[in-house]
């Protein structure tokens, strides 16, 4: 199969765009394991593991919002913000759940709750939770602008604007062309 030049597969693009936004996810997911792992030790010395995992969590997930909405997704639809933030809300809280759910059967079920299990057990449940998240967030949360739809209208616009501008210069170079004559 032969391309013609400046045509490119779409799929190398698509793939590059998800890789570019799996690398952002990610790296945004690491200030978001840096904001818990860095708080969990003092919650856990205030709570009870389950409770601590999920006062630090519901920091993480404060800040990596900001992240998600204003780096990885800054070109999702803005025009839709509660409807954004709500979805982000209910979409975290089920990844939490996961999360919690993990930490607290690992804790019970094998009688280990001292600190470093705790947070081995939550390095579990974020893995697992990150990706529900990542799948939910850019399937239901950040959505993008939609451009795609206007894109053919526009362009069909265009095409018929060069189609006048084309025909009134040919007009004009039969009428030049006739006075010549």
């Amino acid at each position: 199969m032969t391309t013609s030049p400046g045509t490119e597969p779409a799929a190398p693009n698509v793939l590059r765009r998800l890789i570019n936004e799996l690398i952002k996810f990610g790296a945004v997911g690491i200030v978001g394991l840096v904001v818990q792992f860095g708080t969990l030790p003092v919650w856990l010395d205030l709570l009870p593991a389950t409770r601590a995992s999920m006062a630090a969590t519901l920091l993480a997930i404060g800040t990596n919002y900001i992240g998600y909405r204003y780096w990885v997704y800054r070109h999702a639809d803005k025009r839709t913000r509660s409807r954004e933030i709500t979805l982000f809300l209910l979409f975290s809280g089920i990844g939490m759940v996961i999360q919690i759910g993990i930490v607290w059967a690992l804790t019970s079920g094998l009688k280990m709750d001292d600190s470093v299990a705790v947070i081995g057990f939550n390095v579990i449940g974020i893995g697992t939770a990150t990706m529900f998240r990542f799948w939910s967030y850019r399937t239901w949360v950040f959505r993008a602008v939609p451009q795609a739809a206007e894109t053919p209208a526009v362009a069909v616009d265009a095409v018929g604007a060069a189609e006048q501008i084309l025909a009134a210069e040919q007009v004009k170079r039969k009428r030049a062309t006739s006075r010549q004559d």
